[in-house]
């Protein structure tokens, strides 16, 4: 597959990036380096990890998957050669003391914390590297409102480019970049990049998909206008949209064992376990098969092909579901599914906010 260009930088990504959330949690190490290598043979060399991974987040596994890709680095020969490498440094501990201490995220920790991901990670430099959620307090993870009242931000975001300038001018990151991040977070990170000669962000990471398309909501113009490039996470909605809840539900007897939303009450607990999301989910996944697709194709489609999306980060178990999500690369939404998935939305808006 052809890479596109993020944002206004020198990177090159393939349009499809492998998440790996799941590695030392679900995934064992060995199925994890099967994954990263059937990924590379299929020609997806685009990787993307953060330091608090995996998820849900635990201490004892805090930093497990980049250990993880790590070890794989080094035992394949080339590998870290053909990969761009993304990783994400975390905002404030949002309830995670080992990650961070007190309520905000310093110059010194974005540094402390990069130097550790390269020591995990077994490499010299970061392609994409990348503050995991704003420092501010924002509506994100199933929040909905912003909130004055709840402002705590100490550090200002010209202290935090500074900081990954440092880093930059180190050469131990070549590229930086957002997740989670609003209209106002972007525009101000590159304002005071383009008024100081600091790095401009390449790209920002924001969940989208049929059941959370609030980047449709101004965040897309944003990106549009400054030459930003949005990444897409959870384009299958924490497993939702592929369909394989629409019978028993995400809890109780009749949901599946093995899925990370129904294993994980924490994860049930934001905005993926709401009623309001899965109801919506059914209505699209049924709106896949009845146009002689799978929810999961269909889903992905929605993402591959926007023109908002510049790479689509898939979260996979197994081979097989790696197979699957690759396999649909190239589906095409008709005009008429594309409406139909429009007047959904009018109806259910966006569940999983």
């Amino acid at each position: 597959m052809n890479t596109v260009q993020l944002g206004q930088s020198g990177l090159h990504v393939t349009p499809i990036c492998l998440g790996t959330m799941t590695f030392g949690e679900q995934v064992d190490e060995p199925v994890a380096h099967a994954i990263l290598n059937r990924a590379q043979e299929r020609g997806v060399t685009f990787i993307d990890t953060a330091e608090m991974y995996s998820v849900p987040a635990r201490a004892e596994t805090c930093g497990a998957t980049e250990t993880i890709i790590g070890n794989w680095f080094a035992s394949t020969p080339g590998a870290r050669q053909k990969t761009v490498l993304a990783t994400k440094v975390a905002g404030p501990s949002r309830g995670m003391p080992w990650l961070r201490e007190g309520a905000g995220m310093t110059a010194a920790d974005i540094i402390a914390s990069c130097n550790a991901s390269l020591k995990r990670l077994r490499t010299d430099v970061i392609d994409l590297y990348q503050i995991h959620w704003p420092e501010r307090h924002v509506p994100a993870f199933g929040i909905q409102y912003y909130d004055p009242a709840k402002e705590k931000s100490r550090t200002p975001i010209h202290a935090q480019l500074e900081a990954l300038a440092t880093l930059v001018k180190a050469g131990k990151v070549r590229h930086i970049g957002l997740s989670n991040e609003t209209p106002y977070g972007v525009h101000e990170f590159v304002r005071l990049a383009e008024q100081h000669g600091l790095p401009r962000v390449a790209s920002v990471q924001n969940v989208y998909c049929t059941l959370n398309r609030t980047v449709d909501n101004a965040l897309d113009e944003t990106l549009h206008r400054l030459g930003v490039s949005l990444l897409a996470y959870s384009p299958l909605g924490f497993g939702l949209l592929t369909g394989k809840y629409d019978q028993g539900g995400t809890e109780g007897p009749l949901a599946p064992a093995d899925a990370r939303i129904a294993r994980f009450e924490s994860v049930r607990q934001q905005r993926w376990g709401r009623p309001e999301a899965l109801a919506a989910a059914r209505r699209y996944n049924a709106l896949a098969r009845d146009h002689g697709m799978t929810p999961t194709q269909m889903a992905l489609a929605f993402c591959y092909t926007s023109w908002r999306v510049a790479s689509t980060i898939i979260g996979v178990t197994s081979l097989a579901q790696l197979d699957e999500n690759l396999n649909a690369w190239g589906t095409q939404l008709s005009p008429e599914v594309l409406a139909q998935i429009d007047r959904i939305r009018w109806e259910m808006r966006d569940p999983a906010l």
